[in-house]
């Protein structure tokens, strides 16, 4: 099952897949943040840096399988597969998006 999405939203999940960390960082606005294990990554830089770091650790595989809208946020729900403790597991992603740059992405159970 396919699902569409912004395209902001859709190429994060291609930079996902791209070795090079700045592919990542480049879709987001220069003040944005993450929120992913209970840590916060503000900006570009930090966010390189955490695309850096799980990617050191882990290798990962996200499927978006549904789309939906929750007070100006959309949230993406993944089947999420990888070398990591717990795999396989679904994962929801809540991303504000400001023009063509995503400003804030919150990665949950």
């Amino acid at each position: 099952m396919s699902v569409e999405l912004p395209a902001p939203i859709a190429r994060y999940f291609t930079a996902d897949l791209d070795p090079n960390p700045q592919a990542m960082a480049d879709c987001f606005s220069d003040r944005a943040t993450v929120r992913d294990e209970n840590n916060i990554h503000t900006g570009r830089d930090e966010i390189r840096q955490w695309k850096v770091e799980y990617s050191k650790k882990y290798t990962t595989k996200s499927t978006p399988i549904l789309v939906a809208q929750d007070r100006g946020r959309t949230v993406v729900t993944c089947h999420v597969e990888g070398d990591f403790p717990g795999s396989p597991i679904d994962l929801r992603f809540f991303f504000r998006v400001e023009g063509d740059l995503i400003s804030e992405l919150e990665i949950t159970v």
